[in-house]
C-alpha cells in the first residue's frame, strides 16, 4: 500500500492517491484511465471513482501496481479485484488474459497467459503472487513459458518450479538468473514451437527480444512494438533501445512480413487492425525508425 506521507500533490482530492515511488510504468493508466493519468513523469489520480465499476478498476490498478504506489484513505475490501487476474483482455475473450500482478523488477511490464487445450501459455513473467497463481492453478496451469526478452523475467524461476512448465528464452539473452531455461533459441529465422505458436526473433531493443505470434492473430511483442495513443500509431521505443537501433529496425522489417491483427505488448498499449492496415502501420513504423536514426 502507498505511503500518504509521500503522495503526490498532482492528485486531486479524495480517497485514492498514488505516491512518489512511482516508476511511470503506465500499468495504472490502461488499467484505470477513468481515474489515472500522467503528471511530471508520474502517474497521478486525475479523477476519483463516481462509479462501482470505476472503484473496481482502480482497485485493480491497485493490485496491478509493480512499485505498491497506488493507495486509498478508505477501506476496500481488495478481495474481489485480487482474484480478478488473470482477466480477459475484452469482453468475450476466452484465450487470452492480462495477469496483472506487475513486477518491479519487469519495470511494471505486462504478462499474459493464453489458455490451450495443448497447455496454457505464459508470456513472460507476472509477480509470484498467491491469488494470481491459485486463478492459473484453476485455469489449467502453466505448460509454457515464453520469455520475450531479458528484461521481463521477473519471478520466471518461481513460476517454472510451482507448475514444472519448460521455459523458452532466446539464447542471446541468458543471464546468470536465466541459465537454468531450458529451452534456448538460436538465430533469426521463425521458430514454430506449436502449430498454433510461432516465435519470430526480433533482436535489437535487446540481443535477444523475441515475439511471440499466436494463430496467424495476435502478437505478444515484449518491448519491440507497442501501439503509442500519444502518437497515434504503431511505434518502438528509441530511447529504450539497450542493443542496437539498425539491428531493431531489421527486425521490424522482417517482422512486417507476418500476419498478425493485434499487438500485446509488454510495455506500451494494446492495438488491433485488420490485416492490411496492420501491415500499413508496421510500414510507417518502420519508416519513422530509419528517419530517427
Amino acid at each position: 500500500m502507498a505511503d500518504i506521507e509521500k503522495t503526490r500533490s498532482e492528485n486531486v482530492e479524495g480517497d485514492f492517491f498514488v505516491d512518489s515511488t512511482c516508476i511511470d510504468c503506465d500499468a495504472c493508466r490502461w488499467i484505470a484511465p477513468e481515474t489515472f493519468d500522467s503528471a511530471g513523469d508520474m502517474s497521478r489520480v486525475h479523477a476519483q471513482p463516481t462509479s462501482p465499476a470505476a472503484a473496481f478498476r482502480a482497485l485493480q490498478a491497485l493490485v496491478a501496481c509493480p512499485t505498491s504506489s497506488i493507495g486509498a484513505l478508505c477501506d476496500h475490501d481488495v478481495r474481489a479485484a485480487a482474484a480478478s487476474f488473470p482477466e480477459p483482455i475484452e469482453p468475450g475473450e476466452t484465450r487470452i488474459h492480462h495477469c496483472g500482478y506487475h513486477h518491479r523488477n519487469t519495470f511494471g511490464a505486462a504478462s499474459y497467459l493464453i489458455v490451450r487445450e495443448a497447455g496454457n501459455v505464459l508470456v513472460d513473467s507476472p509477480r509470484f503472487a498467491k491469488p494470481l497463481v491459485r486463478r492459473i492453478e484453476e485455469l489449467g496451469g502453466v505448460a509454457l513459458l515464453f520469455l520475450t526478452h531479458r528484461d521481463d523475467v521477473g519471478d520466471h524461476e518461481r513460476f517454472a518450479e510451482h507448475f514444472g512448465c519448460e521455459r523458452v528464452l532466446h539464447a542471446r539473452d541468458v543471464r546468470p538468473s536465466t541459465r537454468s531455461v531450458e529451452r534456448l533459441l538460436e538465430g533469426d529465422d521463425p521458430i514454430a514451437l506449436a502449430p498454433d505458436l510461432r516465435v519470430i526473433p526480433t533482436p535489437g531493443h535487446t540481443p535477444g527480444s523475441a515475439c511471440l505470434i499466436l494463430d496467424d492473430e495476435t502478437l505478444f511483442s515484449g518491448d519491440h512494438v507497442a501501439w503509442s495513443p500519444r502518437a497515434q500509431r504503431v511505434h518502438a521505443f528509441r530511447d529504450a533501445c539497450w542493443y542496437d537501433w539498425n539491428v531493431q529496425i531489421e527486425s521490424m522489417r522482417r517482422l512486417a512480413r507476418e500476419r498478425f491483427t493485434r499487438i500485446l505488448p509488454g510495455h506500451g498499449r494494446r492495438c488491433r487492425f485488420e490485416p492490411d492496415a496492420m501491415r500499413r502501420r508496421m510500414k510507417a513504423c518502420i519508416e519513422w525508425m530509419e528517419s530517427v536514426r
